[in-house]
């Protein structure tokens, strides 16, 4: 079999790839970190290595010792555990001392390009999963009223720049307010931050970063994500059609639509 490497964060996007994989025909490899990834992770892939955050050098080795030479880097991981769980090994100190920072698409690039020197190629995240990404229009059975409208231009280009800067790849909007950006919390967290200032009829804007490398932290929504908007009474989600993932799109298009919800489609 034909085999790939994983490298997995937290959130569920690593497991359907490994699914998606292992039905395409591909022996999947995984690398996953301890108190970030999903343990369940290891039901839907061939092996499994267990590393702490920041050991690149005991990540190299596992993948090289399953042969891989192609893999991907999928799931994120918590911003703050780089504050308080990261436990680099030589070559991790070695790479953070390089780069001088922990700016997510500087490090991220720099992991590859280290793979690299190593034979292992980072490739898409995109890899087999077409059509788990957003498509273009109303993707939900209703359309968004007049103001959940305006609040999503209004967004649009805010978190295209808030991106720029590598802040974050989500506001939250009411009533052409920008009522929580996100930060290192996650999208979840800015959802509920920004419901709680808004009190219902929020929009949901995310979006990639204007610099946005198709291999690394591609924008991620699924069920949970409109659970936690049903849960603040925002009532509408725009994404960015051909570049965010949705999990379990037709479950989390349900949940939508039995929550009044609407969710867009946009384009670049």
């Amino acid at each position: 079999m034909t085999k790939i490497g994983l490298i997995a964060g937290n959130g569920q996007f690593p497991r359907l790839f490994a699914k998606n994989a292992r039905r395409l025909g591909y022996s999947v490899s995984a690398v996953a970190h301890t108190e970030e990834t999903d343990p369940n992770l290891e039901e839907v892939v061939d092996h499994i290595h267990w590393v702490k955050l920041g050991q690149l050098g005991r990540l190299i080795k596992a993948l090289k010792d399953d042969g891989i030479t192609k893999a991907v880097m999928i799931g994120g991981v918590k911003k703050t555990h780089f504050f308080s769980k990261i436990r680099p090994d030589m070559r991790g100190l070695a790479l953070l001392r390089r780069v001088g920072g922990r700016e997510d698409d500087l490090l991220l690039r720099a992991i590859a390009e280290e793979l690299a020197t190593e034979g292992i190629e980072i490739i898409e995240q995109t890899f087999g999963l077409t059509e788990v990404l957003a498509d273009e229009g109303v993707l939900t059975a209703r359309k968004p009223k007049a103001a959940e409208k305006a609040d999503i231009d209004y967004g649009w280009d805010i978190v295209k720049e808030i991106g720029r800067m590598d802040i974050g790849q989500c506001v939250v909007v009411k009533d052409n307010v920008i009522v929580a950006v996100e930060t290192v919390e996650g999208t979840d967290i800015t959802i509920e931050r920004g419901g709680r200032f808004a009190k219902a009829g929020a929009s949901v804007i995310k979006r990639s970063k204007l610099q946005q490398d198709l291999r690394f932290d591609l924008p991620t929504v699924g069920p949970q994500t409109v659970k936690v908007m049903k849960e603040v009474g925002a009532t509408a989600l725009a994404l960015e059609a051909g570049k965010c993932v949705m999990l379990e799109k037709s479950v989390m298009l349900s949940v939508a639509n039995k929550a009044g919800i609407t969710v867009v489609g946009l384009p670049t």
